[in-house]
């Protein structure tokens, strides 16, 4: 067969140069709306900044300008499939853009200092599974310190820079992950980008997913884990299911190793998947390898937790059942004793109102869904089996309403959101699809307005202002508390007295010192009240048995923080969840409780710089009378 070309003035030949001028035209279009984007995010930055008006009008204006224009264009039909995949990657990056602006330079979130300093612990002395004091379990997921700290010693870059390259990789590979379990599923590229889109909407993708933290590796992890058995579903010959299997255990070995939740997540996932395709007739080969595949991920799973992480379940436990206790309290009560939504949120009513109306949005979406599903039957088995057990993974995304409500559950249910929401993408994207087919013109409009209050929405509920902008310092906030006079006592600390060190220390110090001073802080806890210390009324004896313990477990430094005599914490923590300490508006100690260490014998005060003072302690001198300042 011969080939050759259109001659000049057919149909096809000025219709490539068209699509190619139209293509040129957009991409342009798209950049010039990513510049737009990213000033205008920088503006709202610096308008938190500053305490000026305008931050979150700034903030949405920047984030809308560019991601709405970019879906649409991925939702067009006659967008080609690498054009799409372009534009998907676009919006991946962007994405990542609010949290990269948000601390370019170092960690901020709370775990994030846990993390860099595992990350860096590994890198200066080269050891695994070494404990943290900031987050106790850390240590024993290794999976995204060793690859931070790998990158960093291959490439010379800081810590810090090593994790952005990292993070911004599993970004991009979550959106990636999603578009191709999808097109898995629906066969369909359209379909597979606009479930990407769907999954970008829940409220951790912007902010939490995407902190140093190890969720950011691990749900990137899982994502593929689901595409290499789905795969391994379909595959046809031995030697494919093979491959794909194995591929399988290696993703889900490596979720394991990175984050506890996101395995056990995983594992219930696939659990969902497996039973949803067994019975459906001509899936036998299938359901027996998704079922392999779920007794070793499981098998994984429980091993590591049993001889690698056996402290998780000691970690876990209390959350999830101080969030029943406190569910059971709220129903016996008549709802009293829950969070209030927005209690003292700076957030603007209309954030706060999409913040409702996301979950009645998603909820009707997934009803929709489940009813174009039940009138839409794929004769594939595995595709079909996928597809209802998407629609049951998503439907858990509403229990956690009631988790939301409760202090202890309110945490645990945003993470939840991350596996949930996946779920409700893959099924909906279909239903979106259609509505696009059929009622381009109505339905284009009104999607673009559903997606933005979802977007504005799901992040308003999963992140507070003070994680998502920058402002002025503010005691006892996890974001806004970390002061050059902090940073400046842990090196003064880790500089003269060196590092490993076991100190006592507040919640926000504890921070600062754990991580950029490398010392070994702890916080207090119920079996070990180091709180006591600070509460103890001047002239009157600390507890003898604390005493003896932290002399025993060779505890060298004291570290007071004299705004908890001045504040209140803007959380309502000083030390952990737990602590016996009243929160009623005032602060919880006197300036007597926080300088009495000036006189006590055992305390010898090393540091001063105003608000922070670090004491060394001298237990050989408790029985000494009392003295004057020192």
């Amino acid at each position: 067969m011969t080939l050759t070309a259109p001659a000049v003035g057919s149909p096809i030949a000025e219709e490539k140069p068209r699509k190619i001028g139209q293509n040129a035209w957009w991409g342009a279009a798209l950049t010039a709306a990513g510049a737009a984007g990213a000033a205008a995010l920088v503006a709202a930055d610096r308008a938190a900044e500053w305490g000026r008006p305008g931050a979150f009008g700034f903030f949405w204006l920047g984030m809308l300008v560019f991601t709405v224009p970019a879906v649409w264009w991925i939702c067009r039909r006659e967008t080609t499939p690498l054009l799409r995949t372009s534009v998907l990657i676009a919006y991946a990056c962007f994405t990542y853009l609010p949290k990269l602006l948000r601390n370019p330079t170092g960690p901020l979130y709370h775990d994030e200092f846990a993390h860099w300093r595992q990350s860096r612990v590994i890198l200066l002395d080269g050891r695994l599974f070494d404990p943290n004091p900031i987050v106790r379990v850390i240590g024993d997921f290794p999976g995204l310190h060793s690859t931070v700290a790998a990158l960093s010693a291959l490439t010379g870059a800081s810590i810090w820079h090593s994790a952005l390259a990292v993070l911004i990789a599993a970004h991009l590979l979550v959106v990636l992950g999603v578009a191709v379990l999808a097109g898995q599923i629906w066969r369909d590229g359209r379909t597979a980008a606009v479930a990407a889109i769907a999954y970008s909407l829940n409220s951790s993708f912007l902010f939490f997913d995407t902190q140093f933290g190890y969720e950011s590796l691990a749900v990137p992890l899982m994502i593929w884990t689901l595409v290499t058995l789905h795969r391994a579903m379909r595959a046809t010959g031995r030697r494919d299911r093979a491959g794909w299997s194995a591929t399988t255990v290696l993703f889900s070995a490596a979720t394991v190793t990175t984050h506890h939740l996101t395995a056990l997540g995983l594992i219930a996932i696939m659990l969902v998947f497996s039973a949803a395709v067994t019975g459906r007739r001509g899936a036998g080969p299938a359901a027996w390898t998704a079922w392999a595949l779920t007794a070793a991920a499981a098998g994984l799973t429980a091993g590591w937790l049993f001889w690698v992480a056996p402290k998780t379940a000691g970690y876990l436990d209390p959350y999830l059942g101080r969030a029943l206790d406190q569910i059971a309290d709220m129903a016996n009560d008549g709802g009293s004793g829950g969070r209030t939504l927005f209690s003292k949120s700076v957030a603007p009513w209309w954030e706060q109102k999409a913040a409702f109306a996301a979950p009645i949005l998603a909820f009707a979406a997934i009803v929709a869904a489940a009813w174009r599903l039940r009138r839409h039957r794929d004769p594939d088995p595995v595709g079909r089996g996928a597809a209802v057990a998407a629609l049951l993974v998503g439907a858990c995304y509403f229990p956690a309403a009631l988790l939301i409500l409760t202090p202890s559950g309110a945490e645990g249910a945003r993470r939840s959101w991350a596996f949930s929401y996946l779920g409700l993408a893959l099924v909906v994207a279909p239903l979106v699809v259609a509505l696009l087919d059929r009622w381009a013109r109505l339905a284009g409009p009104a999607l673009a307005a559903l997606f933005a209050v979802m977007l504005v929405g799901n992040t308003a509920a999963g992140m507070n202002p003070s994680y998502r902008f920058p402002g002025p310092s503010a005691y006892g906030s996890d974001t806004r508390s970390i002061t050059p006079e902090v940073l400046a006592a842990a090196n003064w600390l880790r500089s003269t007295q060196g590092r490993g060190l076991r100190i006592v220390a507040d919640r926000y110090s504890g921070l600062v010192f754990g991580s950029y001073g490398g010392q070994f802080p702890v916080t207090g806890s119920v079996t070990f009240p180091t709180y006591d210390l600070y509460l103890a009324e001047p002239g009157r004896p600390v507890p003898q048995p604390l005493i003896t313990q932290l002399s025993s477990w060779n505890f060298g430094y004291l570290i007071v923080d004299r705004r908890m005599a001045e504040e209140v914490p803007e959380i309502g923590i000083y030390f952990e969840t737990n602590e016996p300490i009243p929160h009623d508006g005032h602060p919880a100690f006197t300036l007597g409780q926080l300088t009495k260490f000036d006189y006590t014998p055992w305390t010898i005060k090393i540091y001063n710089s105003g608000d922070i003072a670090i004491y060394r302690f001298d237990f050989t001198s408790i029985d000494s009378p009392l003295g004057g300042p020192r």
